[in-house]
């Protein structure tokens, strides 16, 4: 349990930078469409299998990335193709 806490830990911490540094500076040239676009899908089709496992750490964890995966995909659609504008 403890194993799985530190790399719980790890996972999101790694996410973080990323993600603060896509809202801060709203470049997000250094991505691919296609690649934020797989990342989400992939998380989305990965919460078929998370959702028949109790509730758990797991589901917090698939839920930050999820999360994250589409909040990255919405800052390249909004800064880097300009599709949403507000």
């Amino acid at each position: 349990m403890l194993a799985g806490f530190a790399s719980s830990t790890i996972f999101i911490s790694s996410n973080l930078p990323m993600l603060f540094k896509a809202f801060k500076t709203r470049n997000l040239s250094s991505y691919s469409l296609g690649h934020l676009t797989l990342g989400t899908l992939g998380n989305v089709i990965y919460w078929l299998y998370v959702i028949t496992l109790p509730l758990g750490p797991v589901w917090f964890l698939q839920a930050f990335f999820t999360i994250a995966s589409a909040s990255m995909l919405f800052c390249y659609l909004r800064y880097e193709k300009n599709w949403f504008r507000f």
